[in-house]
């Protein structure tokens, strides 16, 4: 089971999906038990073989998502992940089994996506997880040098996007200042809050009504979420929420969730938010 904890975390670092991942390691475990006993035997180390099948898997994944990806409707986010929420209950599970660290900030996440399947494989694999450029070679195919230039192509674009973000209190302290702003349909705070070049994304999926392009610019982004306030099912409620290890804010409605936002704060301003609104993306979010 610590194998399989392990392989979940490269898995959704990999792929942004907490359902894809759970596929992906249930798909290598098949692999493993479908070996002829005696080739088990051969293997000297079992866990290196699951971690190469669960690599070598998503690596095929990330290049037929990029097809699946631009039949999308709307804009694609990462899977939100809840809150570990005492170790126990199914909005727990997933926070129990994947470690929430920087490397899943959604923010973090959204970098990702913007690499080639080998710079992202490479990159996670040896800096997230700290496998040598050797054993990542030999799960990508390719050379322990192409594989070096591949991780610090990605670290690149890791600092490009990387801004100087708030300490973890002062980013709280922004984004309880936003929940408590949208929930009052107070547009005058909500444009207070956000940083004037801000930018908002929501994904629907084409299962519910987001926007399909992101939203730029404070004004614009307060407006729209007054709108939504406005014409919002009664009994709806506005929550401060862990998400992804960060302070980000749920709606739900009869307590089930309805919305997830993730931010991004520089300073005492929110510059990038994520709201993600397919339902499929949250089913480990609402009590059952």
């Amino acid at each position: 089971m610590q194998e399989r904890r392990q392989l979940l975390n490269i898995a959704y670092r990999l792929l942004g999906s907490l359902a894809d991942a759970e596929d992906v390691v249930q798909e290598a475990y098949a692999r493993w038990y479908a070996l002829p006993p005696g080739q088990r035997d051969e293997v000297a180390a079992p866990a290196a073989w699951l971690t190469t099948v669960t690599s070598r898997i998503c690596l095929d994944l990330l290049g037929s998502a990029r097809v699946r990806r631009e039949r999308y409707v709307g804009e694609w986010i990462p899977e939100p992940l809840p809150q570990a929420a005492g170790g126990s209950g199914s909005v727990a599970d997933p926070a129990d089994r994947v470690t929430l660290d920087e490397s899943v900030g959604m923010a973090f996440l959204v970098v990702l996506e913007n690499m080639t399947p080998a710079e992202r494989v490479a990159f996670v694999l040896h800096d997230v997880f700290r496998y040598s450029f050797a054993e990542v070679g030999e799960i990508v195919g390719r050379s322990p040098g192409a594989c070096r230039q591949l991780a610090s192509s990605a670290r690149k674009r890791i600092r490009k996007a990387r801004v100087e973000r708030g300490a973890a209190r002062r980013q709280a302290e922004v984004v309880r200042a936003f929940a408590r702003a949208w929930a009052a349909k107070d547009i005058e705070a909500l444009i207070g809050v956000l940083d004037p070049d801000a930018t908002a994304v929501s994904d629907g999926g084409g299962l519910v009504p987001a926007t399909l392009e992101p939203i730029a610019g404070a004004e614009q982004i307060a407006q729209g979420l007054v709108r939504i306030m406005a014409l919002a099912p009664d009994g709806m409620v506005v929550l401060e929420r862990m998400v992804n290890g960060q302070p980000g804010v749920v709606t739900e409605v009869d307590g089930v969730t309805s919305t997830v936002m993730a931010f991004e704060v520089t300073g005492d301003r929110i510059t990038r938010m994520w709201a993600v609104r397919n339902p499929e993306k949250l089913r480990t979010w609402t009590n059952g």
